[in-house]
């Protein structure tokens, strides 16, 4: 860049955006590494005061399990922001969107059968390729199968359609639980969001960051006491001739 070229506002503000996530993610890698510490000689703690029978020994194991259950929940926090701040630009190939959800779907199959729902796919033979990165579109498939079970009671069903419009492949995914209130909607994908105990907050939004690094888009609908519905779209590959 010479003198005579100015940065644009946007481009300034996405490079102090990359900076600072940069920042982010090699502080959260660095409190990582003392927490595991923390967390083990908590375990060695615990094994310590097991040896021990008496009301103060109990009372502080209590304890003990208390700070381990906080060590636990900083450490799936940190691992999902890192999961969320390093997220950059995927190398991305031709693939079936259909492979994707069969795939999720068998690892969720035990889960489901256990929670007593109904998955039913109606997935079109004819779908288009798209390009895709295997492993993390599987990963924000994975949190939305996860959630919509979690959401749905026994006797409710899942159900997972792919098709085709005139510019996309698009994927739906309805379950028939509990669903959210308009306000929820409104803030789900921002970071940190949460309406569950003990949860992040960072799982909605890796997994539209993932969506949006193959092009896509996610959308959302609701109605609490009805469901909701989760619809992707990616963009169709196209040929080369």
């Amino acid at each position: 860049m010479t003198s005579n070229e100015k940065t644009s506002p946007i481009d300034a503000l996405r490079a102090q955006y990359e900076e600072l996530a940069e920042l982010a993610g090699s502080l959260a890698h660095e409190i990582k590494n003392p927490l595991s510490v923390i967390h083990m000689n908590i375990d060695l703690l615990s094994e310590d005061l097991a040896d021990w029978d008496s009301p103060q020994s109990r009372r502080s194991i209590e304890r003990v399990n208390i700070v381990r259950e906080q060590c636990e929940r900083m450490q799936g926090l940190l691992r999902d922001f890192l999961r969320y701040a390093r997220l950059r630009d995927i190398d991305l190939v031709s693939g079936s969107l259909n492979d994707q959800v069969d795939t999720v779907l068998r690892a969720y199959k035990a889960e489901a059968a256990q929670r007593g729902i109904e998955v039913k796919r109606y997935l079109d033979s004819d779908l288009p390729s798209i390009a895709l990165h295997s492993d993390s579109l599987q990963a924000a498939l994975m949190n939305l199968v996860k959630n919509a079970l979690e959401a749905t009671g026994r006797g409710g069903q899942l159900m997972a359609r792919t098709y085709s419009t005139q510019t996309s492949v698009a994927l739906d995914l309805i379950d028939s639980g509990r669903g959210v209130d308009n306000n929820t909607i409104m803030h789900m994908f921002e970071p940190f969001y949460t309406t569950k105990e003990g949860g992040s907050g960072l799982g909605l939004p890796t997994a539209r960051k993932i969506i949006e690094a193959h092009g896509g888009r996610i959308s959302v609908q609701s109605e609490v006491g009805r469901g909701t519905k989760f619809t992707l779209q990616f963009p169709v590959l196209k040929r080369i001739v």
